[in-house]
C-alpha cells in the first residue's frame, strides 16, 4: 500500500481547502492507497534562503515546522498541495513550503522524484487556473508526475463550509484521487 500526503495552505478554522482535501483522500483511500491530510494553519513559513543548509543534511534548517511535514512527504509515494486564492494567485506561504520543499529534496536524493500527485485550488470565483499554473510549476521541475481529471482540479466556494456545493468540483477532485491512487498502484506493480 502507498501513501499520499495532502497539505493544505489556508489559514482558516473551517477551511474549504482542508475540506477539499479531505474529498480527495477520501477518493484515494477508496482505492486503497493511505492517506495523510496536513495544514500550514498556525505556522509561520518562511520563504527559501537558498542557503544551502539543507544540502547533505535530510531537512531545512529555518525551523519553523515544515521540517515535519518534508519528513512525512519524504515516506510518501503522492503529494497533493492545495490552496485558497485571496488575490488570483495562490497563498504566500504555500508556495514558500513548496520551494523549500523542492529544495531540500534537490538536496538530498531527490525524493520528490516520480512522485505523483498534483495542486488543487479553492477559490470564491477566479484566479484558480493561474494558481494551478503557479503550483504545476514545482511538480515539473522536481521530476515529478502530475496526474490529470476530467476538468482542471478547482473548487468554487466563498464561505466556509461550502466546498460541496460545487458538485462539479467535488467530483472532479474526487477523479483526481481516484488516477492518484490508481496511477501509484501501477507504478508500485
Amino acid at each position: 500500500m502507498g501513501k499520499v500526503i495532502l497539505l493544505s495552505g489556508s489559514p482558516r478554522m473551517k477551511s474549504n481547502t482542508v475540506e477539499a482535501l479531505n474529498i480527495c483522500a477520501e477518493a484515494i483511500k477508496e482505492n486503497s492507497i493511505d492517506t495523510e491530510v496536513i495544514s500550514l494553519k498556525g505556522l509561520k513559513i518562511e520563504s527559501c534562503m537558498a542557503c544551502n543548509g539543507c544540502v547533505g543534511t535530510g531537512n531545512c534548517v529555518l525551523g519553523d515546522g515544515l521540517e515535519t511535514v518534508i519528513d512525512k512527504i519524504k515516506e510518501a509515494d503522492g503529494f497533493i498541495p492545495a490552496a485558497p486564492v485571496y488575490f488570483g494567485t495562490a497563498r504566500g506561504d504555500i508556495m514558500s513550503a513548496l520551494q523549500r520543499i523542492g529544495k531540500v529534496s534537490k538536496g538530498n536524493g531527490k525524493f520528490l522524484s516520480w512522485m505523483v500527485g498534483g495542486p488543487i485550488a479553492v477559490a470564491r470565483r477566479a484566479g484558480q487556473t493561474l494558481t494551478l499554473q503557479e503550483m504545476a510549476m514545482f511538480f515539473l521541475i522536481n521530476d515529478m508526475i502530475i496526474v490529470g481529471s476530467d476538468y482542471w482540479n478547482t473548487i468554487f466556494a466563498l464561505a466556509e463550509e461550502t466546498v460541496t456545493d460545487d458538485a462539479e468540483g467535488v467530483a472532479t477532485i474526487q477523479k483526481f484521487g481516484e488516477n492518484v491512487a490508481n496511477l501509484i498502484k501501477k507504478i508500485k506493480d
